[in-house]
């Protein structure tokens, strides 16, 4: 693969991102291969498992995304930071870097699915929190937020977006790919933004900005 041609390796554990004991496990077994941790990408995340009106969600359902959207991410974080912190003094040459992935539902309306937009809309207050409380870590934040993205996730929904997208829901009139967002993820590992922590990317195709 492109990463063996590039002459690294990889590590493969699988984990719940919801379990303590899985995130703890992971950071083990991460840095007992390689030493430290440079790059965490919080790209775990999960929709309801049937969308119900806000009316009607459920707490198990709420639970579970919470979990896996938020407070998971947000220890893996917390555990991931310290062990960042720790190799400073060994002077790698190397700004560690964390970069939590979002979504447009942190801002966007969907009653159908309302846990799932109550769990990215704290991601974003988690990316300022540990933005700002690492920052003279040498530890820079970031945020990308995807829009609508061709996934797993969005397939069942696949043909109400076709409509969507084609009638200027935005205005670059395309699905955004997975590799949109990679592009974004690698730009800001290779340290391309050093001047800005808590940034919030979009990789949205413009649905961001307020039109008439």
């Amino acid at each position: 693969g492109l990463v063996k041609q590039a002459g690294g390796g990889w590590l493969v554990v699988q984990a719940n991102i919801a379990e303590q004991a899985d995130r703890e496990r992971w950071v083990r077994e991460v840095v007992g291969k390689y030493g430290r941790i440079d790059l965490l990408v919080n790209n775990a995340g999960m929709g309801p498992r049937q969308r119900l009106n806000i009316l009607e969600t459920t707490e198990a359902s709420y639970d579970e995304v919470m979990a896996v959207n938020l407070k998971g991410p947000f220890f893996l974080t917390q555990q991931v930071a310290n062990h960042m912190i720790q190799p400073k003094t060994e002077e790698t040459g190397i700004a560690p870097k964390i970069i939590n992935i979002g979504s447009i539902s942190a801002y966007t309306s969907s009653p159908a699915r309302g846990e799932y937009c109550i769990s990215k809309a704290g991601m974003g207050m988690m990316t300022a929190l540990f933005a700002d409380a690492l920052a003279d870590e040498g530890i820079n934040v970031y945020e990308i937020r995807p829009g609508i993205i061709q996934t797993d996730m969005t397939s069942v929904v696949s043909s109400k977006y076709d409509k969507l997208i084609a009638d200027g829901l935005t205005p670059i009139r395309r699905w955004g790919q997975p590799d949109d967002v990679a592009k974004a993820v690698v730009a800001i590992a290779e340290g391309l933004l050093p001047f800005s922590t808590g940034e919030i990317i979009n990789v949205d195709g413009g649905f961001h900005l307020k039109r008439l």
